[in-house]
């Protein structure tokens, strides 16, 4: 019943969208052109492919006001690559970057991040995994990289989360380790809190895959508060959209969603966002470790998927199932339940993000201190 009601929930939304759009009402409803335009090109389908490796995964977005478009970097897996062993083929992965000329609808391939490791860190034998990047008060990039000290054809070697730093998204200097609940963490999620400190989320690989947090007051800083979520997952992803805290992670068989007030106290949405398949190209199977760009008043779900996944070769290990791409959709919210309708042409509008202003603390509002 619960499931039915959320479905009819994302239904319903979706019908007041699409009247308030100027839809027709019955079968083939669509937009006006003039409500079309208006919220902007519909993205690409696939949104983005890698012409390297075509292992495209874990993407995040972030603008890049030096040169006044929205930048994605992501893991780029060595899906093509011939005579690799084991899970080799997604070590030595370097994050590949591309930019965006149409506010989010179409990519360009720009290469990949130039990352600076000492030795300690594998040097220039790393494998990087799934960043996370913000813009700190200092006026400096910030990125928050998974990185395992070398090529390794399996899981059981250390990994840790690496603070770098960059003015212009392409060069990252100045790493150091984030002191975590172990050296077996990965998948890093920052987010503003009210009082101006940050707070950051991680797989703790070591707990069965949970979700643990810590806060800092300046990027450099870190107390390590515990576990977040008990749920088993991975990828979380943490932003605040219409009054709410949302947390997306990825559960290997769609995304699960929790909503809290605080940051704090999370509570579980039913279902999983993206755990039917899609109908659109290289969208037929669940989606996976997503990022969510909120911009004005809309928000955009990024995800990857591996197109090869599926039917009777679904779990052979060849180029065909370790080939990702990444896709988009746009976020819904009904009644404080998050919805996605992933064969729905995603029309984008990332907006252009003006410098914040120097204590700016007012417009930040929601998430409460830890009590420990």
């Amino acid at each position: 019943m619960k499931a039915i009601l959320h479905r009819l929930s994302i239904l319903l939304l979706a019908g007041l969208a699409c009247i308030a759009a100027g839809c027709t009402v019955g079968g083939g409803a669509a937009p006006t052109k003039a409500a079309a335009d208006d919220a902007g090109p519909v993205a690409a389908k696939p949104l983005l492919r890698d012409p390297v490796f075509d292992g495209a995964a874990d993407p995040v977005l972030v603008y890049n006001r030096e040169r006044g478009r929205w930048w994605m970097l992501y893991t780029n897996r060595r899906a093509t690559a011939q005579g690799l062993p084991g899970v080799s083929w997604v070590h030595g992965t370097r994050i590949g970057i591309a930019e965006s000329p149409d506010g989010g609808a179409h990519w360009d391939y720009l290469g990949t991040a130039d990352i600076e490791l000492p030795p300690t860190m594998g040097g220039a034998d790393a494998t990087h995994w799934a960043p996370d990047i913000v813009r700190g008060d200092d006026g400096l990039y910030h990125m928050f990289l998974t990185v395992v000290p070398g090529v390794f054809q399996d899981w059981k070697h250390p990994r840790t989360i690496v603070h770098l730093t960059s003015s212009d998204l392409r060069a990252w200097h100045h790493a150091r380790v984030v002191p975590l609940a172990n050296e077996k963490v990965i998948d890093a999620s920052l987010a503003r809190l009210p009082d101006g400190g940050w707070r950051l989320w991680y797989n703790n690989e070591l707990d069965g895959k949970k979700t643990w947090y810590a806060d800092s007051p300046d990027l450099e800083h870190w107390t390590d508060r515990g576990r977040a979520l008990d749920q088993r997952g991975e990828g979380p992803k943490v932003f605040r959209w219409r009054g709410a805290w949302w947390l997306i992670l990825d559960l290997w068989r769609g995304l699960g969603v929790y909503r809290s007030s605080d940051a704090l106290h999370w509570h579980a949405q039913p279902g999983a966002l993206l755990a039917e398949p899609g109908q659109g190209a290289d969208d037929g199977v669940i989606g996976g470790h997503a990022d969510v760009v909120v911009s004005g008043e809309r928000a955009w779900l990024f995800y990857f998927t591996h197109p090869g996944r599926r039917g009777a070769d679904a779990k052979a290990d060849g180029p065909a199932q370790r080939r990702s791409v990444i896709q988009v959709a746009e976020l819904q919210e009904a009644g404080g339940v998050l919805g996605v309708e992933r064969d729905r042409p995603a029309h984008m509008r990332l907006l252009p993000e003006a410098p914040p202003k120097n204590n700016d603390r007012a417009a930040r509002a929601g998430a409460a201190a830890p009590s420990n």
